[in-house]
């Protein structure tokens, strides 16, 4: 396949999933409690030869504006990212149109929770159940098993449930990490040495920093708006400790840490980590960051997306255009949905679990896995034909979705078997 049939192959495909529509799309009112939420379903044919057959899976979003168009949107985006992970598993969403921090809202969400009962994959529906996003507290699985009399209606829950409690463990941040590790490997290089910057030292960012300097990489600078901007470290990177403050998302210690380092300082500007001369920057914060306006001010050869859409569609073309390796978002961190694939299918007790952590391993391992595997595979459709990251990786997505692996993995592979 040279660049012009990629390209054909690839509308075609588009078109494809274009024309789809949801499997299930409802709408979930109780006036009467002041309820209203949303459940979509996408693309559970992919799943019919696992073990979760007809089942799609993805987050729970909790805002007092999120809308049934929103979800419809996330919850496709999701069939693309567990497709792209490699995963059996349709694409859901679930969201809450409710302030997570009310006085009320514990009342409703459980009512939610019944309201959503019947479409549930452990009912007999193809909804995979509740899980983190936007809005999400680490009492929720707490709130919802309980309602529901089950722990199998949330995923993310805590260790002694039978969870892999992945936000805490950081394996979202992981799987980027490790897109990273494998962008190097594939070129020839390596992460141990490599310096990096992160912006955002949330959950995610700071399991970047956790794993990636684990990897042997050197933190070259951090931002977030909690730390009071950018800080940058100079020729030898932040010491062990801060490292390890940063990647536990302590941030009094590290404040104090950074307050008493003697490290250059750009108060009040998150932006300038983006721009720093390292070998892998990871915007790891919110949208569209990377935009046509600053994409050139990028130097770093490898970006890798830790928050969803950090780069718009015409900074990922720019960034390619320069030279710049773009590692997409559904390609780089679908840890936490296969995270949640292990919670769903291992048969792991919950008593097992907490003893042994044995679903937190699996998680880990498997992320590991598939991440490495799916870049490798995007990285060399990458350098055969001279097409940009995201639209390989949507290739590659597609493929999954539409039951067409062999033909994903014989055009990465073509030109290196010749």
């Amino acid at each position: 396949m040279n660049k012009q049939e990629f390209t054909a192959r690839l509308a075609e495909l588009e078109q494809r999933f274009e024309n789809m529509q949801p499997e299930l799309e409802t709408v979930l009112r109780d006036p009467e409690n002041d309820v209203e939420g949303y459940v979509v379903v996408w693309n559970t044919g992919i799943s019919i030869d696992g073990p979760l057959a007809r089942c799609g899976k993805g987050g729970t979003r909790i805002t007092p504006d999120v809308t049934l168009e929103e979800v419809k949107m996330l919850a496709r985006r999701m069939a693309l990212k567990n497709a792209a992970a490699g995963l059996p598993l349709g694409g859901s969403k679930s969201g809450l149109k409710a302030d997570p921090n009310a006085a009320d809202f514990e009342k409703k969400y459980r009512r939610f929770a019944q309201l959503c009962k019947p479409f549930l994959f452990e009912n007999g529906g193809v909804f995979g159940g509740f899980g983190f996003d936007i809005g999400a507290r680490p009492v929720h699985p707490h709130w919802i098993c309980d309602e529901l009399s089950s722990t199998r209606c949330f995923t993310g829950k805590p260790v002694e449930m039978g969870g892999t409690d992945y936000d805490r463990e950081g394996i979202a941040g992981l799987g980027v990490a490790v897109a990273a590790k494998a962008a190097l490997e594939e070129d020839g290089t390596s992460a141990k040495g490599a310096k990096f910057a992160v912006q955002g030292a949330g959950a995610m960012g700071g399991a970047v920093i956790r794993y990636f300097s684990a990897y042997g990489g050197v933190l070259d600078s951090v931002a977030d708006p909690r730390l009071g901007g950018t800080w940058i470290f100079g020729e030898n990177g932040a010491p062990d400790d801060l490292v390890g403050a940063l990647g536990q998302g302590a941030f009094d210690t590290a404040q104090t840490l950074l307050n008493d380092g003697g490290y250059e300082h750009l108060p009040d500007d998150n932006e300038a980590v983006l721009y720093r001369a390292v070998e892998a920057v990871f915007p790891c914060a919110v949208q569209d960051v990377v935009t046509k306006d600053n994409a050139a001010k990028i130097k770093a050869p490898y970006l890798v997306e830790g928050a969803n859409g950090p780069c718009t569609a015409e900074a990922q073309k720019l960034l390619h255009k320069q030279g710049t390796t773009v590692i997409p978002d559904f390609i780089a961190n679908p840890g936490g949905i296969i995270a949640a694939y292990v919670e769903m299918t291992s048969s792991a007790t919950a008593e097992e679990n907490a003893k042994t952590r044995i679903k937190v391993k699996e998680a880990k391992a498997l992320t590991e896995a598939k991440i490495a595997e799916n870049v490798a595979k995007l990285m060399r459709l990458v350098r055969d034909l001279d097409v940009p990251p995201v639209r390989a990786g949507l290739y590659l997505a597609l493929c999954g979705i539409f039951g067409l692996k062999e033909d994903a993995e014989r055009t990465a592979a073509q030109k290196q078997a010749v």
